[in-house]
């Protein structure tokens, strides 16, 4: 008997769209109930300092809720007409509000130019991807592989205890045995934009270092 197992069963488009909508959700769930709670000791006709904590909590989690909406708006949804091109700036500004969370510091060394739309989510959930690469924090450098039209991406992700989470490689890979699920979608989102860009997504380690790689 063979000691491989065979892949998990992929999702249909309903269950994809309804894993990626959790996914949507479960990011937004978190600041969007600190506004609710900061509105709930407004209510209470809190002390000064309470009021002043309270709106301090609303405003930062806004912020947080408003960039991540942001950010899943062009990495997980349309984003324009099929065929469209995104550019590289806009992308750079919503990555950097999503990911920059005061443990993780992205550095983007990407030229600004319009690239097709697939690409340029490819390139987003590559970062969400590298981000959990480095649990405690860290950085995340972006640097392009050829240029134009045909520019690539390599994620280089720098933090302690900087690791490559197999489950990830798995689902990557397309060898998971797996079913895919609320946690799992994103990576085999990620894959499904490779595929549609005809490239593939790896995941090496290298010295204290992660390199997240299309090719």
């Amino acid at each position: 008997m063979s000691g491989t197992s065979s892949p998990g069963p992929a999702p249909d488009a309903l269950e994809l769209a309804a894993l990626l909508c959790s996914k949507v959700c479960h990011d937004l769930i978190s600041p969007v109930g600190a506004i609710v709670n900061g509105l709930e000791v407004l209510d209470d006709n809190p002390k000064p300092e309470d009021r002043d904590f309270a709106l301090d909590l609303i405003r930062k989690s806004a912020k947080t809720a408003s960039a991540r909406l942001q950010f899943c708006r062009l990495a997980f949804g349309a984003a324009g007409s099929s065929g469209a091109q995104i550019d590289l700036g806009d992308a750079q500004n919503m990555a950097k509000g999503h990911i920059e969370d005061g443990k993780v510091t992205l550095t983007w060394n990407l030229p600004r130019l319009l690239l097709p739309k697939n690409r340029v989510k490819l390139l987003l959930n590559m970062l969400v991807i590298a981000q959990q690469t480095i649990p405690r924090g860290g950085t995340l450098n972006v640097d392009p592989v050829g240029e134009g039209d045909a520019t690539i991406f390599r994620i280089t992700s720098a933090g302690l205890n900087a690791r490559v989470p197999q489950n990830i490689v798995d689902i990557l890979n397309g060898t998971s045995a797996n079913t895919v699920d609320a946690h799992a979608v994103q990576p085999y989102y990620t894959r499904l934009l490779a595929e549609a860009c005809g490239l593939k997504v790896t995941l090496t380690l290298d010295g204290d270092k992660v390199i997240v790689a299309a090719a």
